[in-house]
């Protein structure tokens, strides 16, 4: 019956057609039910069951884990806060009254811009929103204001992949483009204890524990594992994150270079802070706080804005987890270090497979030397 109501209706949206203007969101949202049943009738092609849809509904998919998690955990970090006993569907409905806003207002603001770049421009609508859309409420804190998520994301979609042409063109992970102007514009916030638990009820993170030295009060390795602890909405549990890892390397979507090396490069860089005293948190500590993990398996892994080539990808992610932890430890003023090292290395990334690539050519030049000097 759906097939049936969007073919007839089809014609006015095509060219010279009564809504023939509307194109491209009549197209967004029919390739969005339908897989398109256009073929390639010239050239050379790979082809595979995989498009750019079914990638990012599988990063989706992916997310959904965290999410959940996430939102319940924003109801229990507020009655644990308040000292209130609660049950599950109480907590699970008040993380969901704080999360739900949240995401409606990421898509609505994020896609209705999106949209009327197609319009303006004739193009389709790109599908990677459908991720962007869902990572920005989720390394957000849960009280953060509403009208400050929509200027984010506006910011996000308009200076990070707009300006350079949209999905795929992009430079910098939008989501974190959305953070990062969150920090740098609003702050008061972004920081500080009461932002990470809903209504700005006082829970300090881990995080701030280690950059104050409290180690007596730092969370056990179990609730950051399990993710009992204030801090982003999607962000808190080790286990929900590596579910969602799971899901991306079975699927052949997310780099196991890329997340193997990051935490290669922030467990080493932890160890070695150890060894100095930089630090007195454990590495597995580390790991499992803050944005760690989610930003390893959930954004450095964004095939738009990381490294391309293998050997690249392993560069890239073993520097992004030392930068990550450098600026962790190093600046106490700024416990967090995932979202600047992602982006810093967002920048680099195309250098570093500029790098790959001509090394790779100068060592094939040196083997044909080699082979025409023995001729």
């Amino acid at each position: 019956m759906l097939r049936n109501f969007i073919d007839r209706i089809k014609p006015n949206f095509e060219k010279g057609g009564k809504w023939g203007f509307l194109h491209s969101t009549f197209e967004a949202f029919e390739t969005f039910l339908f897989v398109p049943n256009e073929v390639t009738r010239k050239g050379s092609h790979v082809r595979d069951a995989m498009d750019m849809k079914r990638t990012m509904i599988v990063v989706v998919l992916a997310l959904i884990p965290c999410l959940l998690f996430g939102t319940y955990n924003v109801g229990r970090m507020h009655f644990d806060a308040l000292g209130e006993a609660a049950g599950f569907w109480r907590m699970f409905g008040f993380g969901a009254l704080k999360v739900l806003p949240m995401l409606v207002v990421s898509y609505v603001v994020g896609l209705g811009i999106e949209f009327i770049f197609a319009q303006v421009r004739g193009h389709q609508v790109n599908e990677g929103f459908l991720v962007s859309g869902l990572l920005i409420p989720m390394i957000c804190p849960p009280d953060v204001p509403l009208w400050m998520l929509a200027v984010a994301t506006a910011f996000a979609v308009l200076i990070g992949k707009e300006v350079f042409g949209g999905t795929g063109m992009n430079i910098w992970n939008p989501a974190l483009l959305a953070r990062a102007f969150l920090f740098f514009a609003y702050p008061s916030q972004m920081s500080g204890d009461s932002v990470w638990v809903a209504d700005a009820v006082s829970g300090p993170t881990a995080l701030s524990m280690f950059a104050s030295g409290n180690m007596a009060s730092v969370p056990s390795t179990s609730d950051l594992y399990w993710g009992f602890v204030p801090g982003s909405v999607g962000e808190t549990s080790a286990f929900c994150i590596l579910l969602g890892a799971f899901i991306l390397l079975w699927t052949g979507i997310g780099s196991f270079r890329i997340m193997f090396s990051v935490l290669i490069g922030g467990a080493l860089m932890v160890w070695t802070a150890r060894l100095t005293g930089a630090t007195d948190a454990t590495i597995a500590q580390h790991l499992l706080s803050g944005g760690f993990l989610f930003g390893m398996v959930f954004m450095a892994t964004d095939p738009v804005t990381s490294a391309q080539t293998r050997c690249g990808k392993l560069i890239y992610g073993f520097l992004l987890g030392v930068m990550a932890m450098l600026i962790r430890i190093c600046n106490p003023a700024y416990p967090e270090g995932m979202m600047l090292a992602i982006l810093l290395m967002n920048t680099f990334a195309p250098l570093i497979d500029y790098g790959v690539v001509n090394q790779n050519i100068r060592r094939r030049r040196k083997r044909q030397l080699k082979a025409e000097v023995a001729r």
